[in-house]
């Protein structure tokens, strides 16, 4: 049993100022709007000054100090174990175009960590898949040598092999980890992609329209065939302009779909960002990170991104040619950003970081600070630096946070 006394809690539609929660086993039991008094046997943390809000769930985040989550056997539990320090609870390892058997080798550990939820470490989620079926025109930093046009449903007689590996290992290999599978990232616009979209769909992954040089019109096609997903809006897609929606305008015209924005006030910027919002609701935005296996480096530092070098400077990672390659936000720094640069309210940005994702993800049980609700949660100080992260009621204490007094 924990007591979490004096604190300002963010609820789902309010901010109750100096207010308790009790926390048994992995649940929410209590909210009282003062400090009450510990039960006997309890573990009380007074946190007069400090916020309390619902864990972060990332849905997009390839690696977090030094790991990439493609870096072999322990990767998603090492990446797992370091994301709470910036109030990740739960989150979707994910993954760039790759050969067949890291593939593997990452969604077998996503389900052996999802088969553990007894660990020190942020939830594990069904993998995002950020694929090998997008356009090559728009690949960033993803790698041109694993990118796969969707094989036919019938392949041509007489058609040559692949180099390297076909586009049906990949396939398969999502096939056989069909579970360890949450959201995949493909362009609907190359040949067979709206196929494969629809194939997916009926499977049951989430599909987002990503990395694509799809027209409007090819745009709506994809969500009207089942597309609910888009990936890191604006980045890698065809832009929106006056005459010319593109991807961009069609995701921000479409309800039923759901938009990641990486918020770090530099991918986005933070007009833009307001602008997204506005449209599509606080219900239609999941703020993730983009993260990388630099994010949490010094300025220098060199490390991977699926095996590829990056370097991290201050602001971004970069591939060797100087190619953006992917984030060094955190979520404690989306959440910041929300906050100071794009103005919204900490209700608000709680939403982005934790309810919509949550909303998104069929998490019914968590991403909000509610009586029953699964004990995810992050307390920050009033700089929004996270000091500790409890996790379906096991409380972690940030160890570069500053003492409570």
């Amino acid at each position: 049993m924990i007591v979490l006394a004096g604190a300002d809690i963010v609820l789902p539609d309010r901010v109750l100022a100096g207010g308790s929660v009790l926390v048994e086993g992995a649940h929410i039991t209590a909210i009282e709007p003062r400090a009450i008094d510990t039960p006997a046997g309890a573990t009380r943390v007074d946190l007069a000054g400090h916020l309390v809000v619902p864990g972060f769930i990332d849905v997009h985040v390839h690696g977090v100090q030094g790991c990439d989550v493609l870096d072999g056997d322990d990767a998603v539990a090492v990446v797992a174990a370091r994301l709470p320090q910036y109030g990740v609870t739960a989150f979707c390892p994910t993954s760039i175009a790759c050969r067949p058997a890291a593939l593997a080798t990452m969604l077998g550990a996503v389900a052996r960590s999802r088969g553990s939820e007894a660990g020190p470490g942020a939830r594990v989620l069904p993998a995002h898949l950020e694929s090998n079926f997008i356009n090559p025109e728009y690949n960033g930093a993803q790698p041109l040598d694993c990118i796969r046009r969707p094989p036919a449903r019938v392949a041509p007689s007489g058609s040559p092999p692949e180099s390297g590996f076909a586009a049906r290992e990949i396939l398969d290999t999502i096939s056989a980890h069909r579970a360890s599978v949450g959201i995949v990232t493909l362009a609907p616009e190359i040949e067979g992609g709206l196929e494969l979209a629809c194939d997916l769909v009926k499977a049951g992954h989430i599909v987002s329209i990503g990395h694509s040089g799809a027209t409007y019109d090819e745009a709506r096609a994809a969500i009207a065939a089942g597309v609910r997903h888009a990936t890191h809006l604006f980045n890698r897609m065809t832009p929106m302009s006056h005459r010319s929606p593109g991807v961009a305008g069609a995701v921000l015209e479409a309800g039923q779909v759901v938009a990641e924005l990486i918020c770090d006030g530099f991918h986005v910027h933070p007009a833009l960002m307001r602008v997204a919002i506005r449209a599509k609701g606080l219900d239609g935005i999941v703020a993730i990170t983009d993260g990388t296996a630099g994010s949490g480096l010094p300025a220098g530092s060199r490390t991977t991104l699926g095996g590829r070098p990056i370097v991290v400077t201050e602001r971004y990672a970069e591939l060797d040619d100087g190619t953006l390659a992917g984030s060094l936000l955190t979520m404690d720094g989306a959440f910041r950003t929300l906050v100071r640069q794009v103005g919204l309210t900490v209700v608000e940005a709680a939403r982005l970081c934790a309810s919509s994702p949550a909303r998104q993800l069929g998490l019914t049980d968590t991403g909000r600070v509610e009586l029953g609700a699964r004990a995810d949660l992050v307390v920050m100080d009033e700089h929004f630096r996270v000091t500790h992260t409890c996790l379906a009621g096991r409380l972690w204490r940030n160890p570069a946070a500053e003492p409570l007094v």
